[in-house]
């Protein structure tokens, strides 16, 4: 096996084998697991990022096994895997070190880093897929993974979440097996390729194509939080925060988005959705989504549920930009991956801060506790500022690519759903921040537990700040070589290549 079939393997090695190893260890093996951690997440965004310069410089990764007659078991690296792959890994390095900050001190600590690393293998492995059949094994892996991080703190509320969990995201996974295994019986074929792989199947199977269509939609949908698949994610908020992070920024609710993106681009092409009529139904659903998110998130009271309601609504950018079919919205939804990611991570952190520094979970509570945590409070205002789309803030470009993509493909009916959206971000973001700031605070916090010195343990702080700074930079530098809106370019010229 050449070093360049091998990558792929040790990308997924890097986090399973130190997850497995966390699994054996003493409870009190602090230093040895916190070691596991770290190394693994290093490791892997070195290795990530060697297959990312690769792929810029055209070399190919890619590595297959006998899995079913007729069916390989391939990880692959193309553009938009690697685009997902980096997210994961960069943010995962962040995530861990916040959880390790945040849980040390907690019970059960292997059980929840050990499948706090499989959660990442099963991520990456959805990221570097190349066929709908590798994709499926990581996607119900990852459902398997993060189900008893939502159920950590064992409480009756926290095991009622994750039985929601399961049936939302089990269910979602069979209807996505129905369509995989109709769609092999109809084309054999199901490997990833650019500009999809059906459009001679159109004119004989249309009605069948629709169907799966349907089916695959509906299993990705259940990850991706479309209306009416989202019922299991502000339930979800009762897990801890750094779960909270994982299952809106990096893995869960981005692996149902980025399913949609390859089932678009990569399995039927924009020409045969167009040809068969299913654009606009997906693009109608994301667009309701979008409005329906901000509208629940605005008469949320607690915290993480106005977040999670934001991410219901968030994410379904990214499907907007697919669903209306052209390059420059394209652009939009596929960068806002990333944008997403940064901005929402950021608000968890700040939400996970808040809770475990000072008992804070209501928005009403929140009294001038920016001048109590200025730090925290500051990344939360970088990360809602982007949510709004207020520029220079990553969110703004999302936005503007995504108005002008439906201008460009005369749909100027975007623009109202972005507007909408918009001013529903300001009306449920912008009352938590002049609380935070500018009212009166009370005399005391309750649960105090702040340390004598900073406004929180660092680890919680320096990841928090960190990617704030990110959603910041990366508005700033969006021109620049190396920013995902340079990046998306890279997989759209593959989309739309003549």
């Amino acid at each position: 096996m050449t070093w360049n079939e091998s990558l792929p393997l040790l990308v997924l090695a890097s986090s399973l084998v130190p997850g497995l190893i966390i699994f054996c260890l003493a409870e009190e093996s602090k230093g040895l697991r916190t070691a596991l951690n770290l190394v693994g997440v290093v490791l892997k965004l070195l290795l990530v990022a060697v297959m990312v310069w690769g792929v810029e410089q055209g070399q190919s990764y890619e590595v297959r096994f006998p899995l079913l007659p007729g069916i390989d078991f391939v990880l692959r690296a193309d553009a938009l895997s690697m685009f997902f792959a980096l997210l994961s890994a960069v943010l995962w390095l962040a995530t861990t070190i916040y959880a390790i900050g945040y849980l040390e001190d907690s019970p059960k600590r292997n059980r929840f880093f050990g499948f706090f690393s499989l959660c990442v293998t099963a991520t990456l492995g959805v990221a570097l897929a190349g066929n709908l059949v590798t994709f499926l094994l990581f996607y119900e892996l990852l459902t398997l993974a993060t189900y008893p991080l939502v159920v950590h703190r064992g409480t009756q509320v926290s095991l009622r979440a994750g039985r929601v969990y399961l049936a939302y995201t089990l269910t979602g996974g069979a209807l996505l097996l129905a369509g995989i295994a109709w769609l092999h019986a109809l084309a054999g074929n199901l490997e990833f390729t650019a500009q999809g792989f059906l459009s001679g199947l159109v004119q004989d199977h249309s009605a069948a194509l629709v169907a799966i269509f349907v089916l695959l939609i509906a299993g990705l949908g259940a990850k991706a939080a479309l209306v009416p698949l989202h019922g299991w994610l502000p339930q979800a908020m009762v897990a801890p925060a750094p779960v909270s992070a994982l299952l809106h920024a990096v893995a869960v609710v981005k692996a149902g988005a980025f399913g949609i993106v390859r089932v678009v681009h990569d399995v039927y092409g924009f020409e045969v959705v167009a040809q068969l009529g299913v654009a606009g139904p997906l693009a109608a659903i994301a667009a309701v989504t979008i409005v329906y998110g901000s509208l629940r998130a605005l008469f949320q009271t607690d915290i993480k549920r106005r977040l999670a309601f934001s991410t219901v609504s968030q994410v379904s950018y990214i499907v907007l930009g697919t669903a209306i079919a052209g390059p420059v919205a394209t652009v939009g939804g596929v960068a806002h991956l990333v944008h997403q990611g940064l901005m929402k991570i950021t608000l968890f952190f700040c939400a996970g801060n808040l809770a475990e520094t000072l008992g804070i979970h209501r928005i009403e509570d929140l009294r001038g506790v920016g001048r109590r945590m200025p730090w925290t409070m500051a990344a939360f205002t970088l990360g809602a500022l982007g949510m709004i789309g207020v520029p220079p803030m990553a969110g703004f470009f999302s936005k503007w690519f995504l108005a002008s993509g439906g201008l460009d493909v005369g749909q100027p009916w975007v623009i109202a759903v972005l507007i909408a959206s918009s001013l529903l971000n300001a009306a449920y973001f912008l009352p938590v921040i002049w609380t935070a700031w500018f009212r009166a605070p009370p005399e005391t916090w309750p649960a105090e537990r702040a340390p004598a010195r900073g406004e929180t343990n660092l680890m919680l702080l320096l990841p928090t700040v960190l990617v704030a700074a990110s959603a910041l930079g990366v508005g700033l530098l969006a021109s620049m070589p190396f920013s995902p809106l340079q990046w998306v370019g890279l997989i759209v010229d593959v989309e739309y290549a003549p």
